[in-house]
This record gives structure tokens, sequence and C-alpha cells, in this order.
């Protein structure tokens, strides 16, 4: 299998799905074979221009030409992928890595529940949020230190990364990274803030994780700093500009801690951590999927 990658394709030729492209391009078990769209744009001229096969036939292309990709990232819609991408994709036999809110796969995360998806031989992985992806691991890994009463997250953003597409969708936002918080990180409940920086410069975005324990009257802060320090380690593997910004600390019956991601500038603004975050976690996911496939596990 020397030298053996599995092949990919990505639908939505935007901002997203352009990034996307760059870091397949770095990988070394992805291989870039299509990029994929339904109206003619600066995406899939991008993707041509580099020597790749493009189409406007969106998913049907995939249905004529099954061959072409095993991998599929979605940076569509939410809509596209519940009415069209996904059913699609089930049928062909397809690995679909959503990039959309539309959560009707398995909410993962490379550093907590990836290999479960594997095992299972899940087909259709949803990446959360941003923010879900930026903050989920930091609660899983408190929660192992410390079962967590109540979780809340406060993301800061600059508005240039967010576009109407992220404001329109906001509520659908917070919820469903809440909903990770809970059923991945292991939170009894939790809230998720997000705020919209319009400084110039642009600043970098910024998650400041609050946690209440269940139990405030045992409390380990060191091992609750070593689980974090771990986790960040982890995750800096695949997104080199996530940085743990404040160590844990524990007052007034709070642990808090604060992350902050810097992009790693492939087509998106350094300053957009938020989207580095999401394209750098669908690359990781895909990776982890494809090692396995390479080794005829999957």
């Amino acid at each position: 299998m020397e030298n053996k990658k599995i092949k990919v394709g990505i639908l939505g030729p935007g901002n997203i799905g352009t990034d996307l492209m760059y870091k397949v391009m770095r990988s070394p078990v992805l291989e870039m074979s299509v990029m994929l769209g339904v109206v003619d744009s600066a995406g899939i001229s991008r993707a041509k221009a580099l020597g790749f096969d493009t189409s406007l036939e969106g998913v049907q292309y995939l249905e004529k030409h099954p061959e072409k990709a095993d991998i599929v990232f979605d940076a569509t819609t939410a809509r596209a992928h519940i009415e069209t991408n996904a059913p699609v994709l089930e049928r062909l036999g397809k690995i679909a890595i959503d990039l959309t809110p539309a959560a009707i796969g398995e909410m993962v995360t490379p550093m907590v529940n990836m290999q479960d998806c594997i095992q299972k031989k899940l087909h259709n992985a949803n990446l959360i949020t941003c923010g879900g992806q930026a903050t989920t691991p930091i609660v899983w890994a408190i929660h192992n230190a410390m079962p967590i009463k109540y979780a809340e997250v406060v993301t800061s953003v600059a508005s240039a990364s967010a576009g109407i597409g992220t404001r329109r969708n906001i509520d659908e936002y917070s919820r469903t990274t809440a909903g990770a918080l809970v059923n991945i990180g292991g939170a009894e409940t939790a809230k998720v803030l997000t705020v919209f920086n319009p400084a110039i410069p642009e600043p970098p975005m910024r998650n400041t994780i609050y946690c209440i324990p269940k139990d405030p009257d045992h409390v380990d802060l060191e091992a609750i700093r070593t689980a974090v320090y771990n986790m960040v380690e982890g995750i800096k593997g695949y997104v080199p500009g996530y940085e743990l910004t404040l160590r844990p600390v524990y007052d007034n019956g709070i642990v808090t801690t604060i992350v902050t991601i810097h992009g790693q500038g492939d087509f998106l603004p350094p300053y957009a951590g938020n989207l580095d975050m999401e394209t750098s976690s669908a690359i990781k996911v895909a990776e982890l999927y494809a090692e396995s496939m390479l080794k005829g596990e999957f």
C-alpha cells in the first residue's frame, strides 16, 4: 500500500471547499480527485487550473462516475445535504464528511469519538460546527477529570470571517454546538454564545470555556490541567494554530480556560481560525477513514 491514496471529491466549490482542496493536496493519504458545483464559479476555475476534474452536475456526477471518489466532503448547504447529497452518497456507498449544519450523520470530533465512528463503519460523519470542533474536546477532557454539571462556551470570531450563512444559522449553530458539549463532551447541560468582533485588524477565533463541577468539593485542578494540556497537544497535530491561551483555573466554583485558533492561511485568511478549525478537522476525519481503508479495516 506504499504511496497509495484514497480519492476524494468536494461538493461545494466556495471558500470552504477551496480551502479543503488545498489541504487535501498536502495530505499523505488523500488524493484530490474532483470538485463539484452546480454553477460555474471561481472555485471551479481554481480546481480546473490545478488540473483536477470538475463538474457542474453536483452529486449527480458521482452517480455517473462513482470511481472518482471514495470519500466526499459536503461543503454545500444543510438542505442540499439532507435532500440530495446524503441519499445519493449513501446509495453509492461513499463516505460523506458533512460540513453543513444538517447534523443527520454521527457528530464526530477527531480526538474524542472518531475511532468509534470507524469501528461502527458509519458512512456519514457530521463535523458539528467550528465551535464544536474547538471546544467539545476540551470539555470532554475536563469531564474525564471532573464530572461537569454545566458547560458554557463564549466564542468570539472576526466579523469578516462570518458570512451571511453563518449569521442566518446562528441559532442552529448554538443548539448544535451545545448538543455536542452534552452528547460528546459529557456535560449535563450546556449553553453556547457567539460574538462577531468587528475589530481591525481582525482578531483570531477565541473560545472561553466555563465548566461548573457536579461536586465542587472534589476538584483536582492539576488533573484537569494535565487532561487539557494533552488534548491541546493532540489537536495541534492537525490544527497547528490551536493554542491554549489561558490554562485552566478554578475560582468561585467554576473552571475556566481559553483556547485561540489562528488559521493556516491555505486559502482562507489567517484570522479565520474558526473556518480553519472546521476544514482541518474535516481533513483529519477523512485521513483517519483513509488510513483505515488502506489497512483494509473499513
